[in-house]
């Protein structure tokens, strides 16, 4: 029989957005009451209002950029939260740069789930191999295993063959860190002769998990899962025994929108994932993470009832740079937007004799003409003051593959 973390995991999807939304409308609540960005942001929302996706979708989207913005202007925290110490216990430095708080609270990034699905249990020893160095990664493990009742070897990255004299020692029965690196400590153990088959079980992240490493692992008798997080928000999905894609944690709103965008796409299109987290330490509300990815129809086989997405399907920000000018997806969106008939667009760019070449392909619902050409053409003209042509295509032709701009010119 399937081990779960709690009930939440297999509850109804209708009881599951009942209890997201109402904690939702207090999440807005005390956002807009503890953390001056969002009492400028969300100042003309109702927060009792905010009842459905539907309403969450009107909300404004949040981005790292803005995040950082904001930070610039308004040290530490941009204004996004109101924690202090004591209750603030960390305070992390993550490229850009961002800072991301840590908090007192028990699992403040709630990876104890992913863990458990992992196979971790209470009384475990994990070698935590993620970083502790400025950015937040090696603690968010770290408390998710003491909240599980695991113990930790906060190893850190390098030293591969004092990776592999610790874990000699002390024997964990699992490991936490990217899959490369343990495919590095595992050859390193490998050319010392050192035995290291007491790890039976690994959780990774960070990077992509190629399905030869997995097998090479489950070869050596080691179960490999993986879970998708960032810095700002802990963990966002995680990987079960059924291996069909990621669940989402019960403890985020997801969405999935088109790139430049804050509007939903349709179930199984791939778009930017945005996330609102129920933190109240850290009050993140339509999040854009910057990340696209799709949602998987059906339940899982495990019995998790929750939505489930297909992983990290590459960026977002597909923004280029043509004839000395910077094309957003947002104005892409902008462009579709002006014009009732059109579905889903694609700016392909490319190079004919040494000059950039832009063609917005778009896909029309009604019937095309030489009148709805032109006022396309321009609108192209106008939003991103540059030249480029329009083709139109049949519905659903477009690849769902979450590009809005597609930059095929080779780069030299």
């Amino acid at each position: 029989m399937p081990e779960y973390y709690n009930n939440l995991e297999t509850r109804s999807p209708e009881e599951r957005e009942t209890d997201l939304f109402t904690q939702l409308a207090n999440q807005i609540k005390h956002a807009k009451s503890s953390a001056p960005a969002f009492a400028e942001t969300l100042a003309e929302v109702d927060d009792t209002a905010v009842t459905d996706r539907a309403a969450l979708a009107q909300l404004p989207i949040l981005r790292k950029t803005e995040l950082i913005e904001r930070q610039k202007g308004q040290p530490i925290f941009g204004g996004l939260t109101g924690v202090t110490a004591p209750q603030l216990c960390q305070i992390f430095a993550s490229p850009g740069p961002i800072f991301e708080p840590g908090s007192t609270r028990p699992d403040f990034w709630r990876f104890s789930r992913a863990l458990f699905a992992a196979g971790f249990r209470r009384g475990d020893i994990i070698h935590n191999c993620f970083s502790y160095h400025f950015t937040p990664a090696g603690m968010m493990f770290e408390a998710g295993a003491r909240k599980l009742g695991c113990a930790t070897v906060p190893a850190g990255v390098g030293q591969t063959e004092l990776q592999v004299e610790t874990m000699a020692h002390v024997k964990p029965q699992g490991y936490v860190g990217t899959p490369s690196f343990l495919k590095l400590i595992l050859d390193k153990a490998d050319e010392l002769g050192t035995d290291l088959s007491c790890l039976k079980k690994a959780l990774v992240s960070g990077e992509y998990l190629p399905p030869s490493l997995r097998d090479a692992m489950a070869a050596r008798g080691i179960a490999v899962r993986q879970c998708y997080a960032t810095a700002d928000l802990g963990l966002i999905a995680y990987e079960s025994e059924a291996l069909e894609g990621m669940i989402v944690d019960e403890g985020i709103i997801l969405e999935i929108v088109r790139p430049g965008t804050g509007d939903p796409v349709a179930e199984g299109e791939v778009g930017e994932l945005v996330v609102t987290n129920l933190n109240p330490d850290y009050p993140l509300i339509r999040f854009a993470t910057g990340d696209l990815s799709a949602v998987l129809t059906g339940d899982s086989p495990c019995g998790r009832t929750n939505m489930r997405i297909k992983g990290w399907m590459g960026r977002a920000d597909q923004t280029t740079k043509i004839r000395g000018m910077f094309v957003h997806p947002e104005q892409v969106a902008a462009i579709l937007k002006r014009h009732s008939e059109l579905q889903r667009g694609r700016l392909v760019v490319t190079r004919e004799n040494d000059q950039d070449v832009m063609c917005l392909q778009v896909e029309c619902s009604e019937g095309t003409s030489s009148t709805l050409q032109d006022a396309v053409i321009n609108s192209i003209r106008e939003l991103t003051k540059l030249r480029g042509k329009v083709e139109f295509v049949a519905s659903d032709s477009l690849p769902n593959d979450g590009k809005v701009i597609d930059d095929q010119r080779e780069i030299e």
